[in-house]
């Protein structure tokens, strides 16, 4: 059974997953199937694949599985966590991981915001370097974009640990960073990609949107395309880049124009960002369009809790694929004492999740079962 903190609800298996077979596919959103679009495009083989791997997603259970031993807390510590933008909501909840984390282990862990922009990034980067602190956390940018202050934390012995810095997790030599926090990215695009071919039945006008800025955000972008084109009869009708810092804005007058461009052929939408769909609902909604109904609407990272309340109100959003941002805050703390005791990193990475309607339960994050008591343990706390 799938378990949150406060329900036992129903594994999710789509509801298409009941009846897909090689040939064909029907069912209601969690993502519907296009009305008439009830075989398997062409792409049978690809669309059976993808929907054991949705169904597996779906079906992870909510128990950590993280690491259990490590080295009692260091004392007097003190951390920066460098955020790319505070009203992202993914840097934001790890963001306040860490605070409670650092809390807990009795140090100090305070937040500077570079806004989204290049400028301040830079900026906050190198107040948090000037601060001297025992560790920093490039939170959520491409340390390349600040190379002379990673250059500049390296030289003063700073260890850095990054949260979505790098397209990989685990150490990074170039830049250097301890550590890099985050699902894999491939999982994480694979997945999305995936519940978009099971749900329209290999048969979906996709369009996808990014922001190219952050190289993360693209190449998870580009793992997305790439995923879609297994499956010929999936259309991708559009690839739109806008930053995440400017969704707001921008996103309610792209919709306007896709909805011009493509009418009833857009059928599915995925995000790198769930913010984007917060951005896109009243632009939606002011053209008519049923928050149950097409564009069928899938996250690909983060998971913030407006994603949790969009899609258990099934209003514009129909899946989320969550990172477990809380517990990677604790993660991030957890990581920081192991270099500052001179151990290598935990090697944990958190596995990619599948959140919709069938799952979503009243919870309004991934948040697994049990890695605080973890953490207490391993730091004596």
């Amino acid at each position: 059974m799938y378990v949150t903190r406060n329900t036992m609800v129903r594994v999710v298996v789509l509801a298409v997953t009941a009846t897909v077979a090689v040939t064909g596919c029907s069912g209601e959103p969690t993502g519907a199937l296009p009305v008439g679009q009830s075989s398997a495009g062409s792409c049978p083989r690809t669309l059976a694949n993808a929907t054991a791997a949705v169904r597996t997603a779906a079906a992870i259970g909510a128990r950590w599985t993280g690491p259990t031993s490590g080295p009692p807390a260091a004392t007097g510590k003190t951390v920066v966590f460098v955020a790319h933008d505070m009203t992202n909501p993914g840097v934001a909840g790890v963001a306040k991981g860490v605070r409670d984390a650092g809390q807990v282990i009795g140090w100090n862990a305070r937040v500077v915001d570079g806004q989204g922009t290049p400028a301040g990034i830079q900026a906050a980067f190198s107040q948090a370097v000037t601060l001297r602190p025992d560790g920093i956390v490039i939170g959520g940018f491409d340390p390349n974009s600040a190379s002379g202050q990673t250059e500049q934390a390296n030289a003063a012995g700073i260890p850095l640990i990054g949260w979505h810095a790098v397209g990989v997790p685990g150490p990074s030599e170039n830049p250097r960073l301890f550590t890099n926090i985050t699902t894999k990215v491939e999982d994480v695009a694979r997945i999305s990609a995936d519940w978009i071919i099971t749900t329209s039945g290999g048969r979906a006008g996709a369009v996808i949107l990014t922001d190219s800025s952050i190289p993360f955000a693209e190449n998870k972008s580009q793992l997305i395309k790439k995923e879609l084109e297994t499956c010929p009869s999936v259309r991708l009708l559009s690839y739109e880049n806008i930053p995440i810092a400017d969704a707001s804005i921008r996103v309610p007058q792209k919709v306007s124009s896709l909805l011009s461009r493509f009418g009833d052929r857009w059928t599915h939408s995925v995000a790198i960002n769930d913010l984007y769909f917060a951005a896109a609902a009243p632009a939606l909604r002011a053209a008519g369009r049923r928050g149950d109904a097409e564009p069928f609407n899938v996250g690909a990272g983060d998971g913030d809790p407006s994603a949790f309340q969009r899609i258990r109100d099934r209003q514009f959003q129909s899946a989320t694929v969550p990172e477990p941002l809380n517990e990677q805050g604790w993660q991030i703390i957890d990581e920081f004492n192991r270099a500052f005791s001179g151990r290598p990193d935990s090697g944990y990475v958190a596995p990619v999740h599948l959140t919709t309607v069938d799952n979503v339960g009243t919870t309004t994050a991934w948040d697994p079962l049990g890695y605080q008591e973890a953490y207490r343990k391993i730091w004596g706390r």
